[in-house]
């Protein structure tokens, strides 16, 4: 399991943007940066950087994806037929972690990689806890018996401020199937996501 090592609202705070949309994101009260320079005007960023900057907040997004699992997805999306950005954001929602958090069996991407990685989460009937498994559409995702008992469990699913996306079907609170891959529109992210910027970042 991949440990986040840093605070994951410093992101937040990188980043001048609520990119998990939550309410205690330190975001929403100050927008500059983290640290003793984080107040600083900001200069303008060059192609890279932006690049690099859209990269770090999707691979953030997901819960601090680690470099070498975020490549490996891009290099299979570019493999694929089709736009290799909207094929990286499918790939990305069809991690298991990604599934379980969409589905609100936690409250935070970290939260849900927890879950799996503490064995709570069955694929079709069968226990498994690897975050990074690729869900295919007809798959069902349950949430293990003593994990519905759980007190962040209970706070996801009571989440205002997110819904269960259209691509995730429900059936009651603690099992759902995975209809069919999104497509970047399709993804409820709280901010806009760029992944042409991410495919140009690792083409050049």
């Amino acid at each position: 399991m991949t440990k986040r090592t840093s605070a994951k609202y410093k992101l937040d705070r990188r980043m001048g943007e609520n990119i998990w949309g939550r309410p205690k994101s330190p975001v929403n009260k100050r927008e500059y940066g983290p640290g003793q320079h984080g107040q600083r005007r900001k200069g303008k960023m060059s192609d890279f950087g932006i690049q690099l900057r859209a990269k770090q907040k999707l691979k953030g997004y997901y819960g601090d994806v680690t470099e070498k699992q975020f490549k490996k997805n891009y290099f299979e999306a570019s493999r694929m037929k089709g736009d290799t950005g909207q094929n990286l954001i499918g790939l990305l929602e069809r991690r298991l972690d990604a599934v379980v958090y969409r589905a609100k069996f936690a409250p935070t991407i970290f939260s849900a990689r927890q879950i799996v990685s503490h064995g709570h989460i069955y694929v079709n009937g069968v226990k498994c806890n690897i975050a990074s498994r690729l869900v295919k559409p007809g798959d069902e995702i349950t949430l293990g018996k003593k994990a519905q008992e759980m007190a962040l469990v209970m706070e996801a699913q009571s989440l205002a401020e997110r819904d269960i996306p259209d691509y995730i079907a429900p059936d009651g609170a603690a099992k759902i199937t995975y209809t069919r891959v999104p497509t970047l529109d399709e993804v409820p992210y709280p901010v806009k996501m760029e992944p042409n910027l991410v495919v140009e970042f690792y083409s050049r």
